[in-house]
């Protein structure tokens, strides 16, 4: 690994389950990333401020809530409109694979879905941040 990469894992809006938030930022945490976990019920603003703020390399969304569609879009644009369109941004939680491709073309890296193995995530998360060519 390059170095120690920062990822901050939050829960947007009104979303009361975090245990998906919890599992990935402690198998990314195992992994050797550090993490900083926002806690429930954040804005877009809240989010893109703290990922601004610790320095983070990545943003980890998660959603179960339906609000997807809105919510993970405005953390991107959030970011890109404070300078930051560099924090990769990668969500999941129960999301419709047909909400995938719109996600992806709003700036989110990548989505993963109810089943996913956290050492996928990690594995992907380490190879988009050492080679920011294939983001």
């Amino acid at each position: 690994m390059a170095g120690t990469y920062r990822i901050v894992v939050a829960k947007p809006g009104l979303d009361g389950h975090d245990r998906g938030a919890k599992v990935v930022a402690r198998a990314l945490r195992d992994a050797g990333f550090e993490v900083i976990y926002t806690g429930l019920h954040q804005t877009p603003e809240q989010i893109a401020e703290t990922a601004i703020q610790e320095d983070a390399d990545a943003v980890g969304l998660s959603s179960h809530s339906g609000a997807h569609m809105t919510l993970f879009p405005k953390v991107v644009t959030q970011l890109r409109e404070r300078g930051a369109s560099d924090i990769l941004v990668f969500g999941g939680g129960v999301i419709p694979v047909d909400d995938i491709p719109t996600l992806k073309e709003s700036g989110v890296a990548e989505i993963f879905t109810p089943g996913a193995h956290t050492g996928d995530i990690a594995t992907w998360l380490r190879e988009q941040l050492e080679d920011p060519s294939a983001n």
